[in-house]
């Protein structure tokens, strides 16, 4: 069938629980990626906000979902699972703009976060819905346009939509990153009129002796058409990397920073030849 066919968007599902007491929480402080952003329409008005505070509550609701733990053996309630991962990814969504600040301004891109604790991106994407989330989710698209990632392998698939992944991201700074290795939990669903693409990190396994094991806290896409031009789509993400091993948080910094500036620019450049 034609690109994007096998997802199509669903109705938003209903409220619930968004930090179900049930998940269990690690201990430690994990500092967040900086993530890039093009604004298009929405870009003066954010820039404008600066450094806002923002309520002790969301401050510990959002803490408290980025030490999440899950093990390989809790995940025998895939439906139970992929919900909670869903709402924490809508709770991070339904934060109010002025709780953002500016972290950094270049032309047409905008790194902001929130007190530190998790970091967002938003850029307009010149294509429909469908056709973005399926080059960003797991899949074959992601390694061609990636220049990241070095390995993607599905290890359990579970229902359309809804894997455990296991992928490899290429060394950096001269390999003072040197190669990471994830496991994710990755699911895909109908959220309002698009697409929500969210993943987080299992305890599976022994990481491979050339790899460092590096942690995805709860992390997501939220894409959806623009109001004005549905051939357009708006996609916002939301990123809280643990890169683990012993590096200089100078270095993490420079190098995820650009990491992540780079990859809308990469993304676009993909769906154009698609």
């Amino acid at each position: 069938g034609p690109r994007g066919a096998g997802l199509r968007p669903r109705p938003r599902l209903g409220p619930s629980s968004l930090l179900p007491s049930d998940w269990l929480w690690s201990e430690g402080t994990r500092r967040p990626l900086a993530a890039s952003s093009r604004l298009g329409g929405l870009e003066n008005s954010l820039l404008k906000r600066g450094v806002a505070g923002a309520v002790n509550r969301v401050f510990l609701d959002i803490a408290a979902a980025r030490h999440l733990q899950i093990k390989m053996e809790g995940l025998s309630d895939v439906a139970s699972f992929s919900t909670k991962l869903q709402n924490t990814l809508i709770q991070y969504h339904n934060i109010e703009e002025d709780k953002w600040r500016v972290a950094k301004k270049m032309v047409n891109i905008c790194n902001y976060c929130l007190s530190n604790l998790v970091y967002k991106a938003q850029g307009v994407m010149d294509d429909i819905v469908n056709n973005v989330i399926d080059h960003i989710r797991p899949g074959p698209w992601r390694l061609d346009w990636d220049p990241l990632m070095t390995s993607l392998d599905i290890l359990e698939h579970f229902e359309e939509n809804c894997c455990v992944m296991r992928y490899t991201t290429a060394g950096q700074l001269l390999n003072i990153i040197s190669p990471r290795e994830f496991v994710d939990f990755s699911y895909t669903v109908g959220y309002e009129e698009g697409l929500l693409s969210c993943g987080v990190s299992l305890d599976w396994g022994e990481a491979r002796p050339e790899f460092v094991r590096g942690y995805n806290h709860p992390c997501g896409w939220f894409c959806v058409p623009l109001k004005d031009n549905p051939s357009q789509s708006l996609l916002t993400g939301y990123i809280q990397t643990d890169l683990r091993g012993m590096i200089p948080q100078s270095a993490v910094d420079t190098a995820m920073a650009s990491t992540l500036t780079n990859f809308y620019g990469d993304l676009r450049k993909a769906l154009r030849k698609a």
